[in-house]
């Protein structure tokens, strides 16, 4: 223990380096600008500043990197919440409760909430990641092919608590939604399904790609028919800021539950950001005094969907570093970029290069308070959109939304892509289909099917042997079990809303 202070301490001293601090700032206006427009994700702006860092300093390239990473996590949670358009893949839930704060008129305490739940979250999961790295890492090996599936199907098993005020209608968005996540290359045998023929569907229909357009063009359609002018503004991001801001204090159990989940989460190589938060998000659902008010512009829930995603950064971090397994796909590429520094991920990395990994982990503190005033500070004229009359502001989000579809691959058939999926969710909106679940299949289908099929490859094909693999693994069974309780959960709350 008094090595790994020493540690602590070397690390804290490296950052008062003027040049690590500045890129530390750099990468966090980066990232925060990378986050809040849609379709440029975490992953794209950690992967172009790769390349910048190869003449820096390890320490100081990782700086960077991480800042990146930190920032752009939290960042998406700004046009999420001021336009519907998640900047990210992680802040798809945050809209839910964030959009509705801003249409009647509490945008301020929206971003003040999202910013310092995402602090928060991002600088316990740091803590984690400092002292529980090991025995956090030991933990993810636990998972092999069958708990990785049963893992999915527990997410979607939120569908029924994402569907309480109609569930069928809600079961059949989640079945759409695994429906599309199917569309591409089989995960083992390499077949093409259901692409019609069209190339960019081969490697699947882009998450990104479908936040964007089931959730902006809907809003935008609806904005032009009606022409309702702008949207009731409390005011201006800064009035009354600090109060807002230590608001979230006021949800310490909902702080607590929602930055273990996504640490858990975090770690579990494939799981991302996404999961951690729909996890969360219903989690605080279901213990709240008043369920009902999720979805209507609830300050629990923009708080349970920034805390865990913002607490996946440093659980990523952790097989990443101590294992070289990456949790996600941008902790893979932050690994890419410290392999290119001569750094070998693996348990000596915090012995033999310790000075470097601890320094990299300090400024991770460091990039956790750095967005919060220049998250306020992008906030503070993004808030301004919304004052915009539809007429202008509808163009306005529609040129985003083609600009943020076209940046992922260059494609123009993929802004088409985007604009029928748009579609999809315009009509699923009219007929008061909920899109949550949608979301929630479309994230977890390829992940159940892919490891459903190595899970059945290492039973030799026989499906007795799997299920004996499930109940007789203890980790399984925890699994199963909570998937149980929350699907009991979700039908109990269905019954009772209807009573």
């Amino acid at each position: 223990m008094e090595h790994v202070i020493s540690n602590i301490i070397s690390g804290s001293l490296a950052l008062l380096d003027p040049t690590i601090l500045l890129l530390i700032f750099a990468g966090t206006v980066f990232g925060v600008v990378i986050g809040a427009l849609p379709g440029l994700t975490s992953t794209m702006g950690v992967a172009l500043l790769v390349p910048i860092t190869f003449g820096m300093s390890p320490a100081a390239g990782l700086a960077l990197l991480g800042a990146i990473y930190c920032s752009s996590t939290y960042s998406g949670a700004i046009s999420a919440i001021l336009i519907n358009i998640p900047g990210t893949p992680s802040n798809c839930c945050t809209l839910l409760d964030g959009y509705p704060m801003t249409k009647r008129g509490e945008s301020s305490l929206a971003i003040a909430l999202a910013t310092s739940a995402s602090a928060v979250g991002g600088f316990l999961s740091v803590f984690a990641l400092l002292f529980l790295a090991p025995p956090l890492a030991e933990f993810a090996l636990q998972f092999g092919a069958q708990e990785y599936f049963l893992l999915a199907i527990f997410g979607v098993s939120v569908i029924a608590s994402l569907s309480e005020t109609n569930m069928v209608k809600g079961l059949w968005s989640g079945a759409l939604g695994l429906f599309l996540s199917i569309i591409g290359m089989h995960p083992i045998t390499g077949d093409i399904r259901f692409t019609m023929g069209i190339a960019e569907l081969y490697n699947g229909l882009s998450l990104v790609i479908a936040l964007i357009g089931l959730y902006s063009i809907p809003e935008v359609i609806e904005s032009l028919q009606s022409l309702s002018g702008k949207v009731v503004q409390s005011g201006s991001v800064g009035s009354g800021l600090i109060k807002d801001l230590l608001a979230v204090f006021k949800h310490k159990m909902l702080i607590a539950r929602a930055t273990i989940i996504g640490i858990i989460v975090g770690i579990i190589p494939g799981a991302g950001c996404s999961i951690a938060s729909f996890i969360a998000y219903d989690d605080a659902k279901r213990v709240s005094k008043h369920p009902e008010v999720f979805g209507t512009g609830c300050e629990e829930g923009v708080i349970a969907s920034e805390t865990s995603n913002n607490a996946v950064v440093g659980g990523s971090l952790v097989p990443a570093l101590t294992l070289g397994i990456p949790g996600n796909a941008v902790s893979a590429v932050l690994l890419g970029g410290l392999m290119v520094h001569g750094l070998k991920p693996g348990p000596a990395l915090f012995t033999e290069n310790a000075d470097i990994v601890y320094t990299f982990i300090m400024s991770l503190f460091v990039s956790n308070l750095v967005f919060i005033p220049v998250g306020l500070f992008v906030a503070k004229f993004g808030v301004k959109l919304i004052e915009i009359p539809a007429a202008i502001l509808s163009p306005l989000v529609i040129g985003l939304a083609v600009i943020g579809t076209y940046a992922i691959n260059m494609s123009v058939v993929e802004i088409f892509l985007m604009i029928a999926v748009g579609l999809i969710g315009f009509l699923m909106k009219f007929f008061d289909v909920p899109r949550e679940p949608l979301v929630l299949g479309l994230v977890l289908g390829s992940m159940a099917e892919g490891e459903l099929a190595r899970a059945m490859a290492l039973a030799h094909g026989s499906v007795m042997a799997l299920l004996q693999g499930m109940f007789t693994s203890p980790l399984s069974l925890i699994i199963i079990a909570l998937t149980a309780f929350s699907l009991w959960k979700g039908v109990k709350n269905q019954f009772l809303n209807k009573a």
